[in-house]
């Protein structure tokens, strides 16, 4: 078998079919394997291999284009990230198997099972030893306590306006603010009058996501997805009836851009930036991103996105699809 640290960087097609036909076994990939992710050239490629690629337990990049793009958890156009891609993976490769096994299986499911394959997947994590090196090594200070409010409601006929208020933390989702939000979408679904609500943030981020302070608080995974079940805002969003509109000013990091992604049309800044960072925790998006993004921009998209961890700014967001417009 061509092991990874002295095969060519993508294998070219024709490795990559010896590689398939010596039918090495599935241990020969993912975590603490050769292949830890298995990139490959996509010229001259050919479906008869789809299947098999589909089953591997590791992220498939795809360089490139070619008969098998459709089977590839990420396509690059050309190698010139792959470096980065790869250290990501090296660094969490048990979350990233994780993520691309979990994309690939809830594209067929309906939202709400959707939601709860990712709840399920965002645990398995949670338990696992990259975040917990990652917690074990963090040392975070509490989130600042604060006497506003962290969510600001307002109504105006059949519109309800939401904003993100701690712009002294960038918006940071604590679980006051995650729970804030919770009762404003409750009280949204009750209220058959409201047809509209529209979300934004104070100062200059709409969200850097998910507080890292308060990472890792909860007593076990289980738990966790039981609250995930009852309070996460992603929930409300998928069943609500009307119109969703949000606006990103600055940063929607994690948790951020994936609550904005459920919106039905998201604009955004000149200056705003997406990104999803979760795999240098040792996690996978977990706040309905893992749903909601892919059905903005495809799997593919998605799956670049948390791999790279790049930024991805707002032109490139409006050509992707993540925002509908941008808006000064």
């Amino acid at each position: 078998m061509i092991g990874i640290e002295s095969m060519p960087n993508p294998l070219t097609f024709a490795q990559l079919d010896a590689l398939c036909a010596s039918k090495p076994p599935v241990d020969s990939f993912g975590p603490d394997s050769p292949y830890p992710y298995l990139a490959f050239d996509l010229t001259g490629s050919k479906r008869a291999m789809s299947e098999w690629l589909c089953t591997l337990p590791c992220p498939v990049i795809g360089i490139g284009d070619g008969a098998l793009k459709d089977a590839c958890d990420v396509v690059l156009a050309d190698g010139a990230r792959l470096a980065a891609i790869s250290k990501n993976i090296r660094r969490a490769p048990i979350a990233a198997m994780v993520f691309v096994q979990h994309l690939r299986a809830s594209q067929s499911l309906s939202l709400p099972d959707a939601l709860t394959a990712e709840s399920f997947a965002y645990s398995t994590v949670q338990n696992g030893p990259e975040f917990q090196d990652w917690l074990s090594y963090s040392k975070q200070s509490a989130l600042p306590a604060s006497d506003a409010e962290n969510v600001l409601a307002g109504r105006k006929n059949d519109t309800l306006s939401l904003t993100l208020n701690r712009a002294d933390t960038h918006n940071a989702i604590g679980v006051e603010m995650r729970d804030e939000l919770s009762e404003a979408l409750d009280l949204a679904l009750l209220d058959d009058d409201i047809e509209k609500i529209h979300l934004t943030g104070s100062g200059s981020a709409f969200s850097v996501g998910g507080a890292i302070e308060e990472f890792g608080e909860v007593s076990d995974p289980a738990t966790a997805h039981w609250i995930r079940s009852l309070r996460l805002p992603a929930w409300r969003l998928a069943k609500f009836k009307g119109a969703f509109n949000v606006h990103v000013n600055g940063a929607a990091i994690g948790a951020g851009v994936e609550i904005a992604a459920f919106g039905d049309f998201v604009s955004a800044s000149s200056n705003a930036w997406f990104q999803l960072p979760e795999l240098k925790y040792g996690l996978i998006p977990g706040a309905g991103g893992t749903v909601i993004i892919p059905r903005r921009i495809g799997r593919q998209r998605t799956a670049y996105m948390a791999l790279s961890m790049e930024k991805i700014r707002a032109k490139t967001a409006l050509e992707w699809g993540l925002i509908d417009a941008i808006i000064d």
